[in-house]
């Protein structure tokens, strides 16, 4: 006679090993932490490569800023040339 545990042992056998919920996320755990660090690590490579090639690494001079500034149209010729001349000390 087994008193039932015939039938417990057969419900815990169709649930993940007898965890139930737990064992349905320990299948999706290491899926989810495998896509976080794919996703971590693409994150960290385009920042520190959008760096390297906007040349920001370092601190950038006044004329630097000022060449970029020309250079998106944020000021006109006249104005690039009088702060070039203030910077250059002139």
């Amino acid at each position: 006679m087994m008193n039932g545990w015939g039938n417990m042992m057969g419900r815990w056998g169709t649930s993940y090993g007898g965890y139930g919920m737990i064992g349905r996320m320990g299948i999706f755990m290491p899926l989810i932490f495998g896509i976080g660090i794919i996703l971590l690590g693409i994150y960290l490579f385009r920042h520190c490569t959008s760096r390297v090639h906007t040349g920001t690494m370092g601190k950038q001079s006044g004329m630097d800023i000022l060449r970029e500034r020309y250079a998106r149209g944020e000021i006109d010729s006249g104005e690039y040339q009088g702060r070039k001349s203030d910077l250059e000390g002139k």
